[in-house]
């Protein structure tokens, strides 16, 4: 599962740089996982270069 803190981003765009294919921005300029997008290793290095810790990559979709 890959998810982003809306309330936490600042709509830095590094994770966008770093893995198009996971995240985009939404219309208020706030980064979005696109539909579908499954973690990654881009995905997860976009989590760790967040400077504000908004995004969480976990590997297991039944997570709790």
């Amino acid at each position: 599962m890959v998810k982003v803190e809306k309330e936490k981003c600042i709509g830095c765009g590094a994770c966008v740089a770093i893995a198009p294919d996971t995240f985009e921005f939404d219309e208020n300029g706030i980064s979005k996982v696109i539909d579908g997008a499954a973690p990654s290793e881009t995905a997860t290095e976009a989590a760790g270069s967040c400077p504000v810790g908004a995004i969480e990559v976990t590997e297991n979709e039944n997570a709790e």
